[in-house]
């Protein structure tokens, strides 16, 4: 999977691509992460990628230019699946969606900035919008990190433990059970009896129940899709 992620303030996204799961999918081949300046396709001198809103409303956007002309220098190399454009009034990011893209191989992220972008490029480039939250961001960046980390992590071979990530929160529609580690007693807190008994059906059941559980406790809107 390659995904390029385009963004005016690449610097944020230094540490993210280049720590943990992203970075061993990189070093494995699993997974190629590109970040993009998209000032390197800035108009004029000083590079200018924003500019003033139509109609006096405050804040800049980005404009159409620089972020078309970046995206078609991507498009001349390779075929995209989605170009992904992160905003709050798009679909709402969870395990389902990130499934989805997993099966994907190339991708284009777009981080927005200021107040966002040109309507023009969401109506004429963008094929996918995503939100992570009900809440605003400065820029798309974290969503943009937040996005590739939850995607590629679920590529084969990119965790040792493929089946570690299958019993994620939200892969069943559930939240994740209760889990512990040694030692099996600590400060007078002890495992669950079950869970040391080694009766691998009775554990599972355990673990279904109290996924169940805590689902209903925490997250009964999962319950009621």
């Amino acid at each position: 999977m390659r995904i390029d992620i385009i963004s005016a303030v690449p610097e944020l996204l230094d540490g993210p691509v280049n720590q943990s799961i992203l970075k061993r999918a990189a070093d494995k081949g699993l997974a190629e992460i590109i970040v993009h300046n998209l000032r390197d396709y800035g108009q004029g001198p000083y590079r200018q990628i924003d500019d003033k809103i139509y109609g006096g409303s405050a804040g800049m956007v980005l404009m159409v230019e620089p972020v078309s002309n970046c995206i078609n220098d991507l498009k001349k190399e390779r075929n995209y699946d989605d170009i992904v454009y992160m905003t709050p009034d798009g679909e709402t990011f969870n395990q389902s969606v990130a499934n989805q893209m997993s099966l994907q191989q190339n991708l284009v992220l777009l981080c927005g900035h200021y107040k966002g972008i040109d309507q023009r490029i969401r109506d004429h480039i963008i094929t996918k919008e995503i939100s992570i939250g009900d809440f605003v961001l400065t820029g798309g960046e974290l969503a943009a990190a937040m996005i590739a980390d939850a995607v590629v992590r679920l590529l084969p071979g990119v965790i040792s433990d493929e089946t570690s990530a299958l019993t994620d929160s939200f892969q069943d529609g559930l939240l994740a059970p209760p889990i512990y580690t040694r030692p099996a007693e600590i400060n007078g807190w002890k495992v669950p009896d079950v869970l040391l008994s080694g009766h691998f059906a009775e554990i599972e059941k355990w673990n279904d129940e109290m996924a169940l559980k805590r689902t209903e406790e925490r997250r009964p809107d999962l319950l009621s899709d």
